[in-house]
């Protein structure tokens, strides 16, 4: 699960450039730009192999050899290493170049970003369309909990930063994340009920707005009962529909934007007060929780029409 409401610290480029507590560690090196681009530096480095193959096997290597820029956070060999070998050798087949894709892509965030510019960020977009999180430590510069160990690699269409450990996006759907969260029982029940199943597993992406079966029960006595009734299916899939918008919004596009509109064709606001974020009248209690077909975030209330 990612998090919304990461409370955010401020740090400068010169992290990057300090001696023996240097966050990229000693290992960090530039290097210009030589005529190659992204897929054949890492070629000629040497140490990208399994990279290359996965590339390869995904036919994304066009892709990253066009115009570009790309920024790309590359797992080393070792880092491929470390994955269990049947799981490696299962990504690398034909019927999972789905997941694959996603994988490689998640690896990758559109534009040039230096080193300098990633260390100012909290998160990043990648071409998955799943978000990064970038974190300083005493230790280094993490990418999703993988450790920075060379920055700065230029290529003729972006550049390259070396990773220490293969990064993975969220795989489960929006249904299939509510089920396993365990708290979502009512709402998972009340999607069935209205048919939207389907919706909800299909590619978006789609953002929810998810109230918690303790949202439900705070619901005068009866009323989800009544809701859940085949009669009652229009009403139940108008009170659904209010609790979804399209498109993936994190938590800080919520509230930049102020409002949101939502596949029911109301308008949910988004705003902060005493610290918490609020969407109409509930209460945002854990948010950005990333979904291969969109974003949760988990609310204190069920919001009707």
């Amino acid at each position: 699960m990612k998090h919304l409401l990461i409370l955010p610290f401020l740090v400068t480029p010169a992290l990057f450039d300090s001696a023996e507590d240097n966050t990229c560690s000693a290992s960090k090196a530039t290097s210009h730009a030589t005529g190659n681009d992204i897929v054949e530096t890492a070629v000629a480095a040497g140490s990208f192999k399994t990279l290359a193959a996965a590339l390869g096997a995904a036919d994304l290597v066009g892709a990253l050899q066009s115009e570009g820029p790309f920024t790309v956070f590359a797992p080393n060999d070792d880092a491929f290493a470390a994955l269990p070998k049947a799981q490696l050798n299962a990504l690398l087949e034909p019927e999972n170049k789905g997941l694959l894709t996603s994988i490689l892509t998640y690896h990758v965030v559109a534009g040039d970003m230096r080193a300098a510019d990633v260390v100012k960020q909290k998160t990043l977009t990648t071409l998955n369309g799943q978000r990064i999180d970038v974190q300083v430590t005493e230790g280094g510069v993490m990418i999703d909990g993988a450790k920075i160990l060379t920055t700065d690699i230029e290529c003729d269409n972006g550049v390259i930063h070396v990773i220490d450990s293969v990064i993975l996006p969220a795989t489960a759907d929006i249904v299939d994340t509510a089920v396993e969260a365990g708290s979502f029982g009512t709402l998972v029940a009340a999607v069935k009920a209205a048919g939207l199943v389907e919706a909800l597993k299909g590619e978006g992406p789609l953002t929810v707005f998810a109230p918690t079966d303790e949202a439900f029960a705070a619901l005068p006595e009866g009323t989800v009962e009544t809701l859940l009734k085949p009669e009652n299916k229009d009403k139940l899939v108008a009170i659904l529909k209010l609790h979804v918008a399209a498109g993936r919004v994190y938590g800080d596009q919520a509230l930049a934007a102020k409002h949101l509109t939502t596949l029911q064709g109301g308008t949910l606001d988004a705003r902060m007060v005493d610290g918490k974020v609020m969407i109409g009248d509930a209460t945002v209690i854990a948010a950005d929780v990333e979904a291969s077909n969109g974003v949760i975030h988990v609310i204190d209330r069920v919001l009707l029409p």
